[in-house]
């Protein structure tokens, strides 16, 4: 494998940095942190949104600045300015949209080597930065997590040639051109000092011989000075042993007798090992679930603040431990208890943080509030304690700056194991950092884990996951603050690949106050784009926030370039938040694609019910010559067809699937139309056509194939793919409201025109669980009356059905129109009109939906408990082109809160007319 990561710390040559020479890369950081130091004293510079909380010397402490500070990176622009190209307009470029694994790389070493909430493994990001960018491109991330994007671009010039060997075949397969492989330049943005600190000891070099040299001494000080904190007296009673774990208990209360019981003692099966659903009391034989015993607590002087305070009552039960490379279990004798009360008497080490955790949801609810788990010594026994805080101290005291970070990138994954947090299986290997992922949580039964357990393997896996990375070149910027302000000038970054957080799934924030703590710089949470109640963050102030951070990015994405967006979130209103925030600042969506293998359609995805999978949004940045022309012209019928020319070039042409052909969902007519809708009303414009206007406006001037529409140029290509494939490919429709009902409608007749009789069963089997919760249900005679045409039999039948019933029965092959033969066959049957009759029956749709809403515009009282979108999107369309805003917002608080966020169409229109209400007053 080659080399990624190394060291220029130990080269005693002149070093480059942003145009700039220096003696040696020490000097190189005393210059730029003197520069920080002296902006850190500025007022103003500390006033940014999303600056994190720290004094001065913490923030110094965690930076190496330029390449990344804790806090806000000042040289951003420069990176930009140096390492940058100027946006183009007359450059050639042209991609389609490119769909990724996000699955893939899960178990590789790089991904493994520090863990963080959420994280898009390398690997899976590396396709996309091939794809969409050449060697030395600007590639950004403001929601960086732990780096990966950062990782994924320099694997791109240093990846093994196994690797591009295999990923070399796999594109030409596909017909794609070999990828430029070379190391992309990244910008990394994270609102956590926690993520920020572990992304830049992912991207900036470092001398991995050294780093092992320090971490071994780490451990092997530790083990001189605490050592016999983790010994015990094996069963012979003279051989000392090294302990590997300690298992301990929470004690409950019997409900009948108020004794104390223990709840391993009383709770675990001696032949399962697993859990009893009833405890039995050891003093009076009493039995109950352990929701109906209470938690035994003990009184303790906080050592912080000399207050009395409570915590669980704990007993160890269980020691593991190694005597020679022979393990072996015991309970703890007395011995082992004097031990423990020895260490509990001891100070508390100096670099324990003593902050108590902030107001959350997670300290409010749940285990830790049972617990009393208030701050962050409260989550650490005496001995893990006194570990915790020496491996703190000793790896901050390393003389080298880089090395100490990496001593600190390594430390500081013993935090979560070494806490509370830590479960114990009884059943089952390994033990080691047990945590429940993703929240705060206490267990009953806790494993302490020695620090060696844990750091002993991780100090090996990174020397050699590490080594195996190298790079002399430093090209990541990292910065630290909010991605809703960017210091980056407009149209100067090539690419960007993100994945923020989707709603409600984590609490960063939160979660990093317990590393962060350490560090001594804390996220500041005000601008953290999540759902949460307790912060008063509801679905709407999510949407407000993305939208900041999307229209940033926006701002800086050179026109014409490509946006991948990793979604993790099911719930069709936060999707429904994220969509509207992509097109209202700009952005339009070519393609989402699932990921979920069990999940075969992007419909099934959308389902009201749909289980939590990854989906990747890819979105552009449309050229400038698209919106000069639209200034130019404004909401003209020509803008409407310009946008759709232009836009029909950023799909991707055919995409296959084991060797058949996919339908591509935005290729669809009615997906067109509803991207056209939302890029009028973002210029605040009214849209200048009709929906069955659109539809035979685009039949006329466009090609179609498969139900798919194409520029003439792609046609081509789209029939020689076709013509390798047995099966044309089939659009999934979900029905979930009358809109979608009346499109399955559309299908199922153009495909088959039928009689009422007919069409009756197909359509009921429709309309299942998936069905909106507000949605009124509309009936089937009614949906085919106001869509639809019937042949009565007067007269020829209509081309439609003759076309239909010649192709499908022998005896009407052949047949005139006017055959009273065909003319028997064809009576009653609904069929899809012709365009011009559509643009009629559309006319007299939309004139009974109006009525239909002033009905909801008069209504008072209580919110509608049931009514029709239809109703409801006519209005707010026929409102929006009166810039009637008043009346979309005001019916809008007619209905309830889910039923507006969970349909993307509304949403676009409320929430604009907000955003102009706004910007009028």
């Amino acid at each position: 494998m080659n080399d990624l990561l190394q060291n220029p710390t130990t080269s005693t040559g002149p070093v480059e940095c942003l145009g700039q020479t220096f003696s040696s890369d020490q000097a190189r950081r005393e210059h730029f942190l003197r520069l920080l130091a002296e902006k850190l004293k500025d007022p103003e510079f500390r006033k940014q949104e999303g600056f994190p909380k720290g004094t001065d010397e913490a923030i110094l402490a965690m930076s190496d600045p330029p390449y990344y500070t804790a806090c806000p990176n000042p040289w951003l622009a420069d990176f930009v300015k140096h390492y940058g190209k100027p946006y183009d307009p007359n450059e050639p470029y042209r991609r389609e949209p490119l769909a990724i694994d996000v699955s893939v790389g899960k178990t590789d070493p790089i991904y493994k080597a520090h863990s963080y909430h959420t994280k898009v493994p390398h690997l899976a990001i590396v396709p996309s930065i091939l794809h969409y960018t050449e060697p030395g491109d600007i590639v950004l991330d403001g929601f960086a997590g732990s780096g990966m994007t950062g990782v994924a671009a320099q694997w791109c010039a240093f990846a093994p040639a196994a690797y591009r060997h295999e990923l070399e075949m796999e594109w030409k397969k596909e017909g794609r051109p070999v990828p430029k492989w070379g190391a992309r330049r990244v910008i990394l943005n994270d609102l956590s000092p926690a993520a920020t600190f572990i992304a830049a000891n992912y991207t900036i070099p470092f001398d991995v011989e050294a780093f092992a040299r320090a971490g071994r001494q780490l451990l092997d000080e530790l083990e001189a000075e605490i050592g016999w904190m983790y010994e015990t007296l094996h069963t012979d009673g003279k051989t000392k042993g090294r302990i590997e774990y300690t298992v301990w208990s929470e004690v409950l209360t019997c409900g009948s007798c108020a004794g104390e019981v223990v709840f391993t003692t009383a709770a675990m099966d001696d032949e399962s090992m697993r859990v009893k659903d009833l405890l039995t009391c050891p003093h009076c034989g009493a039995q109950s679930s352990k929701e109906q015993m209470d938690l035994r607590f003990e009184t303790f002087i906080d050592p912080v603040n000399n207050n009395i305070e409570k915590r669980p009552k704990r007993i160890p039960v269980l020691i593991a431990y190694r005597v020679g490379k022979s393990k072996f279990a015991k309970k703890p004798d007395n011995a082992d208890m004097l031990l423990l009360d020895r260490v509990a008497k001891l100070q508390l080490p100096s670099a324990l943080p003593t902050d108590r955790l902030p107001d959350c949801q997670m300290t409010r609810v749940g285990r830790m509030k049972t617990t009393n788990t208030a701050a962050i010594h409260y989550m650490f026994l005496p001995r893990a304690a006194q570990a915790m805080g020496r491996l703190w101290e000793k790896a901050k005291l390393h003389p080298d700056v880089r090395i100490r970070a990496f001593l600190l990138f390594m430390v500081e994954q013993a935090i979560w194991g070494l806490s509370v947090l830590n479960r114990h299986h009884f059943i089952g290997k390994a033990n080691v950092n047990q945590w429940l992922n993703g929240v705060y949580y206490v267990p009953s039964i806790h494993e302490e884990t020695a620090y060696w357990r844990i750091l002993e393997g991780k100090l090996e896996r990174l020397v050699r996951t590490f080594n195996a990375l190298r790079s002399s070149n430093n090209n990541t910027v990292i910065t630290t603050g909010t991605a809703a302000r960017l210091p980056l000038p407009d149209d100067s970054v090539d690419y960007i690949f993100t994945d923020p957080p989707f709603g409600e799934n984590i609490y960063y924030a939160d979660l990093n106050f317990l590393v962060e703590s350490w560090h001594g710089v804390k996220t500041d949470a005000e601008p953290e784009a999540i759902v949460d109640r307790v912060r008063k963050k509801g679905v709407p102030e999510y949407q407000h926030l993305m939208q900041r951070c999307f229209s940033e990015y926006f701002r800086v994405l050179k026109p014409g370039r490509w946006m991948t967006v990793v979604f993790s979130n099911s719930r069709a209103s936060v999707w429904n938040a994220i969509q509207v925030a992509l097109q209202q600042v700009g952005f339009v969506v070519a393609e989402v694609t699932t990921l979920d293998k069990k999940q075969g359609s992007y419909q099934q995805v959308m389902s009201p019910n749909a289980v939590k999978q990854d989906l990747v949004i890819s979105a552009y940045k449309p050229n400038g010559g698209l919106e000069q022309r639209f200034r130019e012209r404004g909401a003209s019928e020509a803008s409407a067809w310009d946008f759709v020319q232009t836009h029909l070039k950023y799909l991707p042409v055919a995409k296959t699937k084991h060797g058949e052909l996919e339908f591509i969902v935005e290729r669809d007519p009615r997906r067109i139309y509803d991207r056209m809708v939302a890029w009028f009303v973002r210029h605040d414009a009214p849209v200048p056509l009709s929906s069955d206007e659109f539809l035979s406006g685009l039949r006329s001037r466009f090609p179609e194939r498969d139900g798919m529409v194409f520029l003439p140029e792609q046609v081509a290509e789209y029939d020689k793919k076709r013509a390798q494939t047995v099966q044309a490919p089939q659009m999934e429709l979900f029905v979930s409201d009358e809109r979608s009902a009346i499109d399955w409608l559309t299908d199922f007749l153009k495909r088959r025109p039928s009689t009422y009789q007919e069409i009756h069963p197909e359509f009921t089997t429709q309309l299942g669980a998936g069905w909106k919760k507000h949605e009124a249900k509309p009936e089937l005679r009614a949906l085919l009356e106001d869509n639809f045409l019937k042949y009565d039999g007067s007269g020829e039948v209509p081309s439609q059905i003759h076309a239909y019933l010649s192709s499908n029965f022998k005896e009407l092959r052949g047949l005139e129109k006017s055959d009273p033969r065909l003319i028997t066959k064809a009576k009653d049957r609904w069929y899809v009109p012709d365009p011009n009759k559509a643009q009629d029956l559309e006319k007299k749709r939309e004139k009974a939906l109006l009525k239909e809403f002033e009905q909801y515009q008069q209504h008072s009282g209580r919110k509608l408990k049931e009514f029709r979108l239809e109703v409801l999107r006519a209005g707010f369309k026929d409102a929006w082109s009166k810039k009637d805003y008043q009346t979309i917002i005001s019916v809008a608080k007619k209905i309830p809160d889910e039923a507006l966020q969970e349909d993307e169409k509304l949403l676009l229109w409320y929430d604009q007319a907000l955003t102009r209400t706004e910007a009028g007053s």
